[in-house]
């Protein structure tokens, strides 16, 4: 009985929450393992299913990404056949960023996951990147994508290595790394959003081949799709509106955010409801 396992509310809840917070440097997992707790998702013999589905709903995130970028994605597209020098130069620069995360994913991902993914460390996670946004008085560089060295790359991929801490956010890394290497912000942001969506794809796609039938098996296919589509829609708002408000804003709302939302989860622990 697919519904009475992911019900179609849950499945839309959990892919609102999803698509707000991927992009975000408030951390995508960090609010789904928390929700997930809170609303009885995914015990038992469906946690396979669950950790799946909340990792395969980063596809409708991936889509919002591809659809406003998708002038620069064409450009990488063309750089990997050759036809456009910066496209392939840009190429370049997140492969070698990626791969930082997908090594240390690889040899410890599920060791990290085992030890990690639960509220404590989430709370953790989003208290002290709350304080380092609070404190830290970025200088804002003027690079801009094409200028960007390897080795700032390569400094960008070693800092998203830390996001596999659920509650850290890849977005908040990957944004500090690429500002304090001298990237400018539109350029910062832009190339948070495309290193996301070269390894949240390259993540769907594992854990779809390794539990896809899995999940299909537990939850069927409406309310996993259904939850995809809120990711979708809410991912483009979120990107939107975060692309605007870093034009004239600092980083600040989100370390308050990111201290008041573990404050409420310390309250939640304490009175164990999480």
């Amino acid at each position: 009985m697919f519904a009475s396992l992911l019900s179609i509310p849950h499945a839309l809840l959990l892919g609102i929450v999803e698509g707000i917070t991927e992009f975000l440097p408030v951390s995508s997992t960090g609010h789904l393992l928390v929700v997930g707790e809170l609303i009885g998702f995914g015990k038992g013999s469906a946690s396979t299913a669950a950790d799946t589905y909340s990792i395969a709903i980063q596809f409708g995130a991936i889509l919002a990404v591809l659809l406003l970028y998708r002038n620069r994605v064409w450009s990488l597209v063309r750089g990997l056949v050759g036809a456009d020098k910066e496209g392939r130069l840009f190429l370049n620069r997140l492969v070698v960023a990626f791969m930082p995360a997908a090594i240390i994913g690889v040899v410890a991902g599920d060791a990290m996951k085992r030890a990690l993914f639960g509220p404590i460390p989430v709370t953790i996670a989003w208290i002290v990147g709350g304080v380092l946004l609070l404190r830290w008085k970025p200088q804002v560089g003027s690079l801009a994508l094409h200028q960007m060295p390897l080795r700032a790359a390569f400094i960008i991929g070693c800092a998203q290595s830390l996001a596999l801490w659920p509650g850290v956010s890849r977005s908040l890394v990957t944004l500090v790394a690429a500002l304090a290497v001298g990237l400018s912000m539109s350029a910062a942001i832009e190339f948070s959003f495309l290193l996301g969506l070269v390894t949240l794809s390259a993540a769907t796609a594992l854990d779809l081949v390794k539990h896809g039938n899995e999940l299909v098996n537990q939850f069927g296919l409406l309310s996993p799709m259904l939850g995809l589509a809120c990711a979708f829609v809410t991912a483009i708002v979120a990107v939107k509106w975060m692309v605007g408000y870093l034009e004239s804003h600092s980083l600040r709302v989100f370390g308050l955010y990111r201290i008041a939302i573990g404050a409420a989860c310390i309250v939640l622990l304490v009175t164990n409801v999480l």
